[in-house]
């Protein structure tokens, strides 16, 4: 059997001709308005298993692990709603895996997009400021309040995590954790520009936050306060002019233009890369 286009079973792969359900196109569409929202490298590898009909190979070609390749495609079934890749026995290559009549709907549908993205892009470009970001390109439709854009300043790689600085501004930064697949997976190096996010209750503000010395403490102003005596959402302004709104407990005291600290915890900070 080869090496080459052969993948494990113990990933359970639906067998070719399986039934996927009622719908097999599923939501590709619905799937691919959100991944032309974020560029990373799950679909070149939906892409590479397509051109070599092996997992192992596309994750090679890709260079990722194995097992951050399989994370990609679990992620992509998950937000069709149905399997895009599927194990094929025997044939002339003597076993491997294909894409599904879905997953070849969302690699089609993903190509266009993308090609036709670039197109709307460079008519634009002689008129966009030098160094401005489409603004639909980086915005997420997504619950958390807290978008911004920060720097990769350094990186920090353990045995299953990777840990990550991100500066806001000058003045500030924060942390987030990743898994190995998914920093593989975005391709994050030090130095990247990518897209903060993190709900608005995972940051506690106050005139003084109390935290470990390995959590980064931010600090900005008050430019909105509510509910001073039962606590509430309070919104401080960084030094860069990047907002933050976080909760603050009751009895807090703040009011506008205090000087307040802000603590987020690294586990609640999900990073994007800008598309």
């Amino acid at each position: 059997m080869a090496s080459n286009n052969t993948d494990s079973a113990q990933d359970s792969l639906p067998a070719a001709g399986a039934d996927s359900g009622p719908d097999l196109l599923a939501a590709p569409i619905a799937l691919t308005r959100q991944l032309e929202q974020i560029v990373d490298k799950r679909i070149n590898i939906l892409r590479r298993i397509h051109e070599t009909g092996s997992i192992s190979e596309a994750a090679r070609l890709a260079k990722v692990s194995y097992k951050a390749a399989w994370q990609a495609i679990e992620t992509l079934s998950n937000l069709a709603g149905a399997p895009l890749v599927e194990k094929v026995v025997g044939g002339s290559r003597g076993g491997g895996t294909q894409l599904t009549p879905t997953g070849c709907v969302v690699l089609e549908l993903s190509e266009r997009l993308a090609q036709a993205r670039e197109e709307v892009f460079a008519q634009f470009s002689s008129r966009s400021l030098p160094g401005l970001v489409p603004v639909g390109a980086t915005t997420l439709r997504t619950s958390m309040r807290n978008q911004f854009p920060a720097t990769v300043t350094h990186i920090v790689r353990g045995a299953a995590m990777v840990h990550l600085t991100l500066e806001i501004d000058a003045q500030n930064s924060i942390k987030s954790t990743l898994t190995q697949e998914s920093a593989q997976l975005l391709g994050i190096t030090q130095g990247s520009r990518v897209l903060a996010l993190c709900k608005a209750t995972a940051i506690e503000i106050a005139r003084h936050v109390q935290t470990d010395a390995k959590t980064p403490v931010i600090k900005g102003n008050v430019v909105r306060s509510a509910r001073n005596d039962k606590g509430g959402e309070v919104t401080i302004r960084l030094a860069g002019g990047t907002s933050l709104v976080g909760f603050s407990r009751s009895g807090h005291g703040l009011h506008l233009g205090d000087e307040a600290q802000a603590v987020i915890a690294p586990q609640a900070v999900v990073v994007a890369l800008f598309s």
